[in-house]
């Protein structure tokens, strides 16, 4: 099974993705705009996660084709998902910045956000953006239809300062509303 959206397929992780993970996980200006710490990741340690994704139901890891010539373009994800209360935790990740500015973004948020409420019928989904990334607060927040819900200050230490972290979310009724405006997927 896949997700489709209009330009791209979110799959599952196979095994011959490991080495462009690999390589995404070590790239340093493509994680100094992503939440979280990185240190130097082996291709073992890729191998031990994979192995890890078969057996949790409260994280479902996902990466990103084209579907037009099938390139790999990045990762998505719905992590922490809370069953009973109905919600998860979603980012994205396109590895190449080439793909960036292109619609693929967008494309996989809309894909995710018609699975994760549609398909797995969860009520919200959480994110969070670090302030100075501007091209992912205008995706989620300017065009996806995700609301800022606060800020939790001086959180990130990037660049030699810290930043705050934006507290991001949408939900049922806020994706309903953006495909009626929008008309995305008739």
């Amino acid at each position: 099974m896949s997700i489709p959206g209009r330009k791209v397929r979110l799959r599952a992780v196979e095994e011959a993705d490991l080495p462009q993970l690999q390589a995404w996980a070590n790239d340093e200006v493509l994680w100094s705009n992503l939440g979280g710490w990185r240190f130097p990741t082996s291709f073992d340690s890729i191998r031990t996660w994979f192995a890890g994704l078969k057996s949790d139901p409260a994280n479902l890891r996902l990466v990103i084709e084209a579907l037009e010539g099938g390139a790999l373009l990045g990762t998505a994800n719905l992590v922490d998902i809370d069953w009973k209360n109905r919600h998860a935790t979603h980012g994205v990740m396109l590895g190449d910045p080439a793909m960036r500015g292109r619609g693929y973004g967008f494309d996989t948020v809309m894909a995710v956000m018609r699975y994760a409420f549609d398909e797995l019928n969860l009520e919200r989904l959480d994110s969070d953006i670090i302030e100075y990334n501007q091209p992912s607060y205008r995706l989620y927040v300017g065009k996806c239809g995700w609301t800022e819900e606060g800020r939790q200050r001086r959180w990130h230490y990037r660049q030699g300062r810290y930043w705050d972290k934006i507290l991001i979310g949408v939900t049922r009724d806020d994706y309903a509303a953006l495909v009626r405006s929008s008309g995305y997927w008739t």
